[in-house]
């Protein structure tokens, strides 16, 4: 069976941009694209690599010790094989090898923009950032800001056009749980513990929280460089009892269930998962306005947006939260609403396959 639409994308571990890949292959009809998927670092041990193989969707990667250029041909000599229609980078980085490895043939290329447009160029490097931002020309971003960035710029590595099409969720994954009315007050931050996702912010409100004797719990979720450093900073606020470091799971439908609001405080952001899957869990979401984030929490119903830095307001709402479980449940419950109406995979979806139409793809 000829692959009709071939995915690449940088690695498979438990990041937002894996996940949502992951989504996009579960909601579509394999059967009727036959996608495969290309993984440009691929680790056995990652997490989605079990859960896309279970789809059916084959996994096609490099031998490790292959440098870039030798995975640039490589890939190219996959491209010639396999014949897709579309190949879809996935990841910012891959882009510039899903232009070149389409150059003559009948393929049409398609590049992501996951995050903010100057971050994904300044972490691709001084050369694969500006080849990634210009190539191939049609990109999809999953955030307007990222857009809007790139047709501000006076660069010339830029993408001819850049659609958007934010996130989606299962929300048969992702349910409307029951919120606890007893005991502490349970806080839930998710994501990698790297400097850019600024958990000194939580640490610090929770001090302040902490010294007005608030009753709560903090559980941040997720694994990474920092650890050592935020349970060191934890110590020193004096916040052993009130701060759980439960590093990584992939279960997050079981940490939103026992946790009765989100936080989520990150500097750069694209459209943040958790955010989505908190609301769409009947969690209210505190978060501060990188990305999209103002687009997706509506400011005092389904929670509240903070400007980024902005550490004073961040504690006033995370106390107006603590100390009023009535209020977190009402934006729950809106949250849930919005998410039943926006976040869903079926437009995540037809979406996507409306984007590669557009670009020249002709669905026969």
């Amino acid at each position: 069976m000829t692959c009709r639409i071939l995915y690449i994308i940088g690695g498979l571990c438990a990041g937002g941009m894996e996940r949502q890949l992951y989504f996009l292959l579960k909601g579509m009809d394999r059967k009727e694209y036959s996608p495969e998927l290309v993984v440009w670092r691929f680790h056995e041990e990652d997490t989605y690599v079990r859960q896309i193989r279970d789809l059916g969707v084959p996994l096609h990667y490099f031998p490790s010790a292959n440098s870039g250029v030798a995975k640039l041909k490589t890939f190219r000599r996959m491209v010639r094989q396999m014949k897709p229609q579309v190949i879809h980078s996935y990841s910012f980085y891959t882009n510039f090898a899903a232009w070149w490895a389409a150059v003559g043939r009948n393929s049409i290329p398609i590049g992501a923009v996951q995050s903010s447009f100057a971050y994904e160029k300044k972490t691709g490097g001084p050369l694969l950032g500006q080849l990634s931002a210009r190539w191939p020309r049609h990109q999809i971003s999953n955030n307007f800001l990222a857009a809007e960035t790139a047709r501000d710029s006076r660069s010339p590595f830029l993408p001819g056009r850049l659609s958007v099409i934010r996130n989606g969720l299962d929300l048969e994954t992702f349910q409307m749980v029951p919120l606890s009315t007893a005991g502490r007050v349970q806080i839930l931050g998710v994501g990698s513990l790297l400097p850019v996702k600024r958990w000194d912010r939580i640490l610090r409100a929770a001090s302040n929280l902490q010294k007005n004797g608030l009753d709560f719990l903090v559980e941040i979720a997720g694994g990474g460089p920092l650890h050592e450093s935020l349970e060191q900073q934890a110590r020193s606020l004096g916040l052993t009892d009130r701060v759980k470091f439960i590093g990584h799971t992939d279960d997050i439908p079981e940490l939103l269930a026992g946790s009765n609001f989100l936080v989520h405080t990150s500097e750069i952001e694209g459209c943040p998962n958790v955010v989505m899957e908190a609301m769409a869990c009947g969690r209210a979401v505190i978060a501060m306005d990188a990305g999209d984030i103002s687009s997706l929490v509506e400011e005092g119903r389904t929670g509240f947006v903070v400007r980024r830095g902005d550490e004073a307001t961040l504690i006033e709402r995370m106390a107006t939260l603590v100390t009023d479980r009535n209020l977190y449940r009402r934006m729950g419950e809106a949250g849930r609403t919005k998410a039943e109406k926006e976040f869903g995979l079926d437009r995540l979806v037809s979406e996507t396959l409306a984007t590669y139409r557009a670009a020249g793809w002709k669905d026969v």
